[in-house]
């Protein structure tokens, strides 16, 4: 979805506060970088641009992000993570890049020394200009403020040639101006238009995916492009009161072998459940649901058959989480966003794997109650009340970079409300990109797989008569946006998700194609 298209026929707005700000954001000019004008006791709202390409490049982000907090940074947003082809001195590693939004009492240039001392404590020597490096920490905004001095330019000077410092940077915003100073930072633009304009001049959501700039979610050993296609994650429920499959896999061998079985059918990611969050679910005990899980998570992971391949955990329990991700799954798949355990979001930062945060108002015992079905626009609130949930995953640790987000079809809605989110995907993402563009972007998964919706549209009572009815709605996902696809049909989802890849694809080469897919 090209959110930006969307954004520039009413960025007009910009233009009449671009001259206020012009004149309301002074100028910050000097020499001395020990001036007495440094001294700065307010709170200031910083962006800064991160690189790396020598290395394990996302550990030096994450031990970066850690000593920026130590040095008085308080992050708060942060952009996505792109893997892009080096600029300039062309010779060299690629880099992964990205940005946060900071908030620090440190002055200009206090906050560029806290900055230069990170790089060296990380192993930055001088080298060549724009040569390889561990870590590039730079200041693109701060505050209001103009900073012209010998050693440090506000805004960079060089924002407007990159695409890769562009996207990250716009990835902390919002379609929407919601203070004076992000108002004032479009200000700075070139470009009459803001930063939209700015990126829209440098080529736009049209780079995104090619070579030199790619989208990327770490997960596993890997750098997880999902805009090359759309994955299929197969469900193993190990609870004997699954909707769908209740009692079927709670033995070793039985699950041992479904697994295989979906692997075999072209399964990219299996989720193992050992909870049941069906409606009117009882919960069960950390406990009992650690002893239900380990011996399989175990026996999986071993499986040659799942080399190459991703294990997610369906768990709202932050000590589940935290024992899966050590036995080695690779993925924590909450459906209640960290609404259900206080330490899950704190605990998944300290895990630094992906997070899928779902949608789900009350818990399983309460979802379908009468007041958690009341929308008045589904879209829209789902996409606020999941964005609240993703906003403070970030803030406690969990970057934008390693979080997926699922609309939560089944959970607290109705058969009316499923189908409006089915077709309206692009509704939330839109919803979502007016406060946070990087949020925007994240991965969609959707979860349609047999639901009882399914059954009150085709009049299919048993859950097992529902897979052709699960094709169609995937279908119809994928379509509208959907990246990830959580069934138990591996087989014939795969094919409906490779038949939907190769329209997109098909769609992208001939862009003149009219039809709205």
């Amino acid at each position: 979805m090209h959110i930006f298209k969307q954004l520039l026929p009413g960025i007009s707005q910009l233009n009449g506060a671009r001259k206020y700000y012009q004149a309301s954001c002074f100028a910050f000019i000097h020499s001395c970088p020990k001036s007495s004008v440094e001294v700065h006791s307010e709170d200031q709202e910083v962006v800064i641009a991160l690189g790396s390409n020598v290395g394990d490049r996302l550990h030096n982000f994450n031990e970066a992000l850690q000593l920026m907090k130590k040095s008085g940074m308080q992050i708060t947003r942060h952009g996505c993570l792109y893997e892009t082809a080096p600029a300039y001195v062309t010779d060299q590693p690629n880099f992964l890049n990205s940005a946060v939004r900071a908030v620090t009492k440190l002055g200009p240039h206090e906050l560029l020394g806290a900055l230069k001392r990170i790089e060296k404590d990380m192993g930055r020597t001088q080298g060549i200009r724009y040569g390889p490096r561990p870590i590039d920490l730079d200041i693109l905004f701060y505050g209001k403020l103009k900073v012209r001095s010998e050693t440090l330019t506000i805004p960079h000077e060089r924002i407007w040639e990159r695409p890769f410092v562009i996207a990250p940077l716009l990835d902390l915003l919002g379609s929407a101006i919601d203070s004076d100073v992000v108002a004032c930072w479009h200000s700075f633009s070139t470009h009459s238009g803001g930063l939209f304009k700015s990126w829209e001049k440098l080529g736009g959501d049209s780079l995104i995916g090619k070579e030199g700039l790619k989208r990327v979610l770490p997960i596993g050993n890997g750098l997880w492009d999902w805009s090359t296609k759309t994955s299929v994650m197969g469900i193993l429920n190990l609870t004997p009161d699954s909707f769908s499959d209740g009692g079927k896999f709670e033995s070793l061998e039985a699950a041992v072998a479904q697994v295989q079985l979906m692997i075999s059918e072209g399964a990219d990611m299996i989720d193992i459940g050992a909870q049941s969050t069906r409606p009117m679910a009882s919960r069960i005990s950390v406990e009992q649901e650690l002893d239900r899980l380990i011996p399989v998570l175990e026996a999986v992971v071993r499986m040659p058959e799942v080399e190459g391949k991703l294990v997610s955990v369906d768990t709202f329990h932050s000590e589940v989480a935290s024992e899966a991700v050590s036995k080695g799954a690779h993925i924590v798949n909450d459906v209640s966003a960290g609404q259900l355990d206080s330490n899950m979001l704190s605990i998944v930062a300290g895990l630094r794997v992906p997070y899928i945060a779902m949608h789900m108002r009350g818990d399983p015992s309460t979802m379908q109650n009468s007041e958690n079905l009341q929308y008045d626009d589904v879209c829209k609130q789902v996409a606020s009340e999941l964005l609240l949930r993703v906003r403070d995953a970030e803030v406690l640790g969990i970057p934008a970079w390693r979080i997926i987000i699922d609309p939560g079809i089944g959970f607290s809605k109705n058969t009316e409300q499923n189908l409006d989110i089915l077709m309206g995907l692009p509704n939330i993402q839109e919803e979502i990109g007016r406060r946070s563009l990087a949020l925007s972007h994240a991965p969609i998964m959707i979860g349609p797989s047999r639901k009882k919706f399914l059954g009150e549209v085709c009049n299919r009572k048993a859950a097992i008569e529902r897979d052709p009815a699960t094709v169609a709605s995937v279908t119809a996902g994928v379509l509208a946006g959907a990246n990830i696809v959580r069934v138990h049909n591996v087989r014939d989802n795969l094919d409906a998700v490779k038949l939907c890849d190769a329209m997109r694809r098909q769609k992208r080469a001939f862009p003149q194609i009219k039809n709205d897919l």
